[in-house]
């Protein structure tokens, strides 16, 4: 059979399963399975399939067809024109999360902090388009902290980024005090958790998606300890769900930020609230 013959057959099963954009991910697959670039992918659909190919591209597609991520399947996720090595240990890279980025990039830092940091994604994303910019992230997370320096090395931003153990501020050095802090909490409320994918139900971290509560306890303690960990003028910059936004920003005011504002995504939904500690 050709390549072109076993995709066809992968789409129906993907299909038959209920997997979002069959063909995309039927596609992915194979041109992992082949070791080729996707975009690459159609010139070798003509050829018959090696066994060995054929052989770990369906057990690839059934696993897909199980509502196991693709990311998992190929260990790799593009964010923000970067691929990062993935796990179940971490979040997936999300594109709503390029908001937070694009925000984050407006301002001037030079030491930087990620809370909850995963894959590393927002941290050496950060880094890499600021050269001169040094910073930390941090996890609860021993297996996610262990991502994330693999994706630092891979980067080249490993004489750049530091990473700690410990729940949000606990893993920060207490008389350290940073330009930006960023952060992508688990914002999702125990009474949400069931409109979920199973992809990410059941192939994601619950602790990095959920406070299996409100979905803002995160919140309540970055807010509480942001103003001892910033540099005069700096901001903190957190990711939300598109419901959020005036809850978090209330909990900015209180704790003492000014200049909060929430901002959209490209769907124009609530993605990002960040506040600034005011400058002596």
């Amino acid at each position: 059979m050709t390549g072109a013959q076993h995709l066809g057959e992968a789409l129906r099963l993907l299909a038959h399963a209920g997997v979002p954009d069959a063909a995309r991910d039927a596609r992915r697959l194979l041109a992992h399975a082949l070791d080729l670039s996707p975009a690459r992918l159609t010139l070798a659909l003509p050829d018959p399939l090696p066994p060995e190919v054929a052989e770990r591209f369906h057990a690839l597609v059934a696993r897909r067809a199980a509502r196991e991520p693709v990311s998992h399947l190929t260990g790799r996720r593009a964010f923000y024109g970067r691929d990062f090595h993935v796990t179940p240990d971490v979040l997936d890279p999300r594109p709503e999360t390029e908001t937070l980025i694009g925000a984050a990039l407006e301002r001037r830092f030079a030491r930087v902090l990620d809370l909850g940091t995963g894959s590393g994604c927002i941290l050496l994303t950060l880094l890499a388009e600021r050269r001169q910019a040094k910073g930390i992230g941090t996890d609860l997370s021993d297996p996610a902290l262990a991502v994330a320096q693999r994706n630092a090395a891979a980067l080249g931003l490993t004489p750049r980024a530091r990473f700690a153990q410990g729940s949000w501020w606990d893993a920060v050095e207490p008389e350290a005090r940073f330009d930006l802090i960023v952060s992508n909490p688990p914002y999702i409320a125990q009474a949400e958790l069931s409109g979920l994918a199973p992809e990410v139900l059941d192939h994601e971290p619950r602790m990095a998606l959920t406070d299996d509560a409100d979905g803002l306890s995160a919140y309540r303690v970055l807010a509480a300890g942001a103003l001892r960990h910033l540099a005069a003028g700096g901001a903190l910059m957190v990711e939300i769900g598109p419901l959020q936004g005036d809850a978090v920003a209330g909990l900015f005011a209180a704790a003492g930020l000014c200049d909060i504002a929430v901002l959209p995504d490209l769907d124009g939904r609530s993605r990002v609230v960040s506040g600034r500690l005011q400058a002596v």
